[in-house]
C-alpha cells in the first residue's frame, strides 16, 4: 500500500512527511474555530510529552544512527566525533537565533532576545518557528539517509524516518494550538488566530528539504548533520519546552507526559524501524 512512497527520491519523501507535519500544525490552530480557551494542565502535559518525543527522537533517530554511520566512515576510534562535534554545533547555533531572534513564548508574557517593534503576535510565531525548524531538519535528515542504502537496511531507514515524521506530527498539534489560542484570546479573529497558527509550521517542510538534499549531496556530512539535529532539538527540549510545561506548578503531570511522549516515540523508532 505503501509501495509508492517507498519508491519516491528521498527528497521527495521528506517533502511529503513534512507537509503531513504542518497539517497536524494545522489541526491544533484549527481548534481555535471552537473555542478561545484550553486547559493549562493539557497544554502543560502536551509539552511535557512533546519534550519526551524529542529526547527520544534525538537519541533513536539521529544520535544511534550517526554513531553506526562514524563507525564505517572514520573506524571504532572515531566514531564519537561527528556526532559530538554536529550535536554541539548545533545547540550552539540554536542558542544563537534564540538570542538574535526576537521572539514571545506563549503565555505571551515577555518577550526575548533583541529589543524589537514588531508585533506580538509575529514574535509569537516566531517562537514556534524556532521550535519547528530543527524538527523539519532532522526528518528530512531521517529520509536523506536512506539514499545510499539497499535492500532492507533501505527499508528500516525508511521506517526510522517515518517513525519519525509521526512523532513530530503528534508533538506539532499542541504546538499550532498553543499559537492560534493565545492570539485569539488577545482579541484576533478566529480565522487571523487560525492563519497565524498554521503558518508557524510553514518550515518544516522547508527544513526537511534542506536536510534531505544536504544529506543525499554531500553523504560524508551525514553522521555531522545528524547530530546537529540532535543538538538543536535538545537544546529547544532543555531551554523551551521543559521550564514552559512547567512554569504553571503543573510538574508532575508535564513529567509523565515526557515519560510517555519518550515511550511512544521509543516504540514507533523500533518497531517500525
Amino acid at each position: 500500500m505503501m509501495s509508492w512512497f517507498h519508491d519516491l527520491n528521498p527528497v521527495w519523501q521528506a517533502l511529503v512527511a513534512s507537509l503531513g507535519m504542518w497539517g497536524t500544525t494545522s489541526l491544533g490552530a484549527a481548534l481555535v474555530v471552537f473555542t478561545k480557551k484550553s486547559t493549562q494542565k493539557l497544554l502543560d502535559a502536551c509539552l511535557g510529552m512533546a519534550s519526551g518525543i524529542m529526547i527520544a527522537a534525538s537519541f533513536w533517530s539521529m544520535l544511534a544512527p550517526a554513531v553506526e554511520v562514524s563507525a564505517r566512515m572514520y573506524g571504532p576510534a572515531w566514531k564519537w566525533m561527528p556526532p559530538v562535534l554536529g550535536f554541539l554545533l548545533g545547540a550552539v547555533v540554536l542558542r544563537l537565533i534564540d538570542r538574535l531572534l526576537p521572539h514571545l513564548h506563549p503565555d505571551l508574557f515577555a518577550a526575548e532576545g533583541p529589543k524589537t517593534s514588531w508585533h506580538r503576535s509575529t514574535l509569537l510565531v516566531l517562537a514556534i518557528t524556532l521550535h519547528n525548524f530543527p524538527e523539519g531538519l532532522a526528518v528530512g535528515i531521517a529520509f536523506g539517509s536512506a539514499a545510499n542504502l539497499l535492500g532492507a537496511e533501505r527499508a528500516a531507514q525508511v521506517g526510522s524516518a517515518i517513525a519519525l515524521a509521526i512523532g513530530m506530527a503528534l508533538q506539532d498539534f499542541p504546538e499550532g494550538t498553543a499559537v492560534a489560542l493565545p492570539l485569539r484570546r488577545e482579541g484576533f479573529s478566529r480565522r487571523r488566530a487560525f492563519c497565524y497558527g498554521m503558518l508557524s509550521g510553514i518550515v518544516e517542510p522547508l527544513a526537511a528539504i534542506a536536510g534531505a538534499w544536504m544529506v543525499v549531496a554531500f553523504t560524508s556530512l551525514l553522521p555531522y548533520g545528524q547530530g546537529f539535529a540532535a543538538g538543536a532539538m535538545i537544546f529547544i527540549v532543555v531551554e523551551e519546552l521543559i521550564p514552559e510545561a512547567q512554569r504553571h506548578g503543573h510538574v508532575d503531570l508535564a513529567t509523565m507526559g515526557a515519560i510517555l511522549g519518550f515511550a511512544l516515540m521509543m516504540a514507533l523508532d523500533v518497531g517500525l524501524g
